[in-house]
């Protein structure tokens, strides 16, 4: 099963479709009228239909068990063919399109068997997905084109040469598998004039995403949002706080992360955790999310 806990929960909707074909008329009126012997083909089917929609995560290997939170199976007639359509929403971290399309064969093998006595050469045919949003899907167009980037490590050890940068190497690695390239890297000490002196030089720079890795938390040295905040011109809250709701689910210490964000200027500055573990996740949370903020800057709207 593919590893999703590094995901975010999103709302996640798919829709499915596949056509139960007969071969006479008579067979479709009998649906219509409610003479199947079997009984009335459409509610029957609706309830396998959404039991399978809620079981799928048991018949399908590598399926997730989510919360399937709104199912709807509907049928139009056409002719000699009925159309299944299944929708399936959740919010979580993966998508439900297995479920829709299991939905749709299972709705479909339960109307087969109760018109089997009846017709003995019913189809099943072009079960398929029809439409998907969520996750990844509804975020392509948040790619900026080009943005100057520089990633700052805050550190009295490191700076001094006392081990290596794990956190600011985590966030290079993490900016690249988004195509978004670190232009200037730098480790300086956990200093408050320091930081300031740091931040005013990137953004005189015009560096357009600056972020900051270390000096979030609550020991003496940790002063990076200290240092920053009076700095800002415009705060952006949901940030970090989308950062720390995702590492509250990880670890009850991300609750002690200071970590904030907000434009100077036309720079958005970005403080995260200096563990890495900490970096990584907070990365995870916000990436490539928060780079909707330079489209929207740019006067781009999306629906």
């Amino acid at each position: 099963m593919v590893n999703i806990t590094h995901k975010s929960s999103t709302l996640r909707i798919a829709i499915a479709t596949g056509i139960v074909k007969v071969s006479k008329h008579e067979t479709i009126d009998a649906i219509k009228n409610r003479k199947v012997p079997k009984g009335d083909i459409f509610e029957f089917s609706r309830a396998a239909g959404l039991l399978a929609c809620k079981k799928t995560y048991e018949v399908i290997p590598d399926c997730h068990p989510l919360p399937v939170e709104f199912t709807s199976i509907t049928y139009e007639i056409n002719e000699l063919e009925i159309t299944i359509r299944v929708e399936v929403h959740t919010v979580y971290k993966t998508g439900v399109e297995v479920e829709a399309m299991h939905g749709v064969a299972v709705t479909a093998l339960t109307m087969y068997d109760m018109l089997k006595p009846i017709d003995q050469q019913v189809e099943i045919l072009n079960i398929k997905l029809l439409e998907k949003k969520g996750g990844k899907t509804d975020i392509k167009y948040a790619y900026p084109e080009n943005i100057h980037i520089a990633v700052i490590t805050c550190s009295d050890s490191i700076s001094k040469g006392i081990g290596d940068d794990k956190s600011g190497a985590i966030i290079i690695e993490n900016l690249k598998k988004h195509h978004l390239m670190v232009a200037c890297q730098k480790v300086i000490a956990d200093d408050f004039e320091t930081i300031q002196h740091a931040v005013k030089q990137l953004v005189a720079d015009e560096y357009q995403l600056i972020i900051f890795t270390g000096g979030t938390g609550l020991s003496p040295r940790d002063v990076t949002p200290d240092a920053i905040k009076p700095l800002i011109d415009r705060e952006v809250p949901g940030v970090m706080e989308a950062a720390r709701a995702y590492g509250q689910q990880r670890t009850p210490y991300a609750m002690l992360s200071r970590g904030i964000a907000g434009f100077i200027g036309n720079s958005l500055v970005i403080t995260l955790p200096g563990s890495p573990k900490g970096a990584a996740e907070s990365m995870q949370a916000i990436f490539p999310y928060i780079l909707h903020i330079f489209k929207v800057k740019e006067g781009v709207k999306h629906d």
